[in-house]
């Protein structure tokens, strides 16, 4: 996208939005900038791979792992919590 056409859009931004929805919106696009960035990543070489997975098995047969109750658990509490920060920026 072209810096002009970002710019307009700025401008917009700064007249339809009120501060606390500024904020709200600019760490929602930090947040997603920072997960594609990650997700930008070189891919493994198999030999990685196959490292990451006997990891992974040694993890488990030392009982280094969650239930699928934590992690659900842990979901809804993140879920939470970003209602939370969206009510209060709203």
């Amino acid at each position: 996208m072209s810096e002009a056409t970002l710019t307009s859009l700025l401008e917009y931004l700064y007249g339809a939005l009120t501060p606390s929805n500024q904020r709200w919106l600019a760490a929602h696009l930090i947040e997603h900038a920072e997960i594609k960035e990650k997700e930008d990543l070189k891919p493994y070489t198999i030999e990685e791979l196959h490292e990451r997975i006997a990891q992974s098995e040694r993890d488990f047969a030392e009982g280094r792992y969650f239930t699928d109750e934590e992690v659900f658990a842990d979901l809804d509490e993140y879920e939470k919590q970003e209602e939370l920060q969206y009510d209060r920026a709203v």
